[in-house]
C-alpha cells in the first residue's frame, strides 16, 4: 500500500528508532540483558518487553478506534489535503511514570524478547495501513499522562517513546558495573 506522505514520514520515523533500538541490543548476552544499575531501574530486557508491549496496546488501539468509527458510521478514508499530523506537545524532560499495563517482566530470554518486538512491528505495519487509510483527527483516545490524542499523535509518541528509551539502554549499557559479555 502506498501511504499518503505525512504517514510514510511517521513510518520512516518508527523504523529509524527502532534499528538503532535493535542495534543496541542485538549481541547482548542474557546477563547484559538482565543487568540492572540500580535497585528501581529497568535492565535492557526490561525496557525492550516494556517497548513491546507499549507498541501491542498501540495496535491494539488502532483496531479499537477504528472499528468504533466504522460502526457508528463516521470513518473518513485520508484527507488529501492533509500535509502534517498533529505534532505532541511533550516535556522531553519530564519523566513519566509507566502504567501498570505496560510493566515489563524480569528474566525473559533476550532471544524471544527481540523475536517478539520484531514480530510486533511486523503487525504494526498493518495499523500503519489503516492509519494511512483513514482520517486519524477524529480517532481521539485519552492518554493517562497527555489528555487526548488522534491516532497519527498515538503512533508518533510511539515513535518518541522508543527514542526516549533508546537512550534509556545506552545509559544502562554505560553504567559503571554493566557486564562486559
Amino acid at each position: 500500500m502506498t501511504w499518503p506522505a505525512p504517514v510514510d514520514k511517521l513510518w520512516r520515523d518508527l523504523e529509524g528508532v527502532r534499528a538503532d533500538v535493535l542495534k543496541e541490543v542485538e549481541g547482548l548476552s542474557q546477563a547484559q540483558a538482565d543487568w540492572k544499575p540500580g535497585e528501581r531501574d529497568w535492565s535492557v530486557g526490561e525496557i525492550v518487553h516494556h517497548l513491546t508491549i507499549a507498541e501491542v496496546a498501540t495496535g491494539k488501539l488502532t483496531t479499537k478506534l477504528t472499528r468504533e468509527a466504522e460502526a457508528a458510521g463516521t470513518l473518513k478514508p485520508f484527507p488529501a489535503d492533509l500535509r502534517e499530523l498533529r505534532p505532541i506537545a511533550v516535556d522531553s524532560a519530564r519523566r513519566a511514570e509507566a502504567p501498570p499495563v505496560v510493566w515489563p517482566e524480569r528474566g525473559k530470554p533476550i532471544a524471544t524478547l527481540l523475536a517478539d518486538m520484531k514480530a510486533v512491528r511486523e503487525r504494526s505495519r498493518q495499523s500503519i495501513d489503516k492509519l494511512g487509510s483513514v482520517d486519524p483527527r477524529p480517532l481521539v483516545f485519552k492518554h493517562f499522562a497527555l489528555g487526548d490524542l488522534d491516532l497519527a499523535q498515538w503512533w508518533r509518541l510511539q515513535a518518541n517513546h522508543d527514542a526516549t528509551h533508546l537512550q534509556q539502554i545506552r545509559d544502562v549499557k554505560a553504567s559503571p558495573g554493566f557486564p562486559r559479555a
